[in-house]
């Protein structure tokens, strides 16, 4: 019979919530340099704003958040999907970003030197 036992701890899926609540504290107070230290520097971003195809560097991510600002009436729910020892999905749903625009959110993140840092975030904007 082989070991019973659970590799993924209440505190695991709490370390994982914590980096993407980094990334939502960013998107609150339009904070680019509290989104960097969410994302990895390779990381990437793809989605649709409207009929234009959002696609490649997280720059794109802190352009947007320049422009646009602070978002102090955001309100989100985050997920964990699923989770490995090394690798998470976490789905966010968003509301009221600093565009006033909703989004669901899909990011990918990975385990480097005990610190999760996104990968790649892949969205859907929503029309209004």
């Amino acid at each position: 019979m082989s070991a019973n036992q659970n590799i993924n701890t209440v505190q695991d899926y709490e370390d994982v919530l914590a980096a993407m609540e980094g990334y939502v504290q960013g998107l609150k107070t339009g904070n680019v340099d509290q989104l960097k230290k969410t994302f990895h520097q390779d990381a990437i971003m793809y989605g649709h704003l409207g009929d234009d195809l959002s696609q490649g560097s997280i720059d794109n991510l802190y352009t947007y958040v320049e422009k646009f600002g602070s978002a102090p009436n955001i309100k989100t729910n985050l997920t964990v999907l699923h989770k490995t020892p090394t690798t998470a999905i976490v789905r966010i749903e968003m509301e009221h970003d600093a565009a006033n625009e909703d989004f669901t959110d899909y990011h990918s993140l990975i385990k480097i030197n005990g610190e999760w840092k996104v990968v790649a975030k892949l969205f859907h904007l929503y029309t209004k």
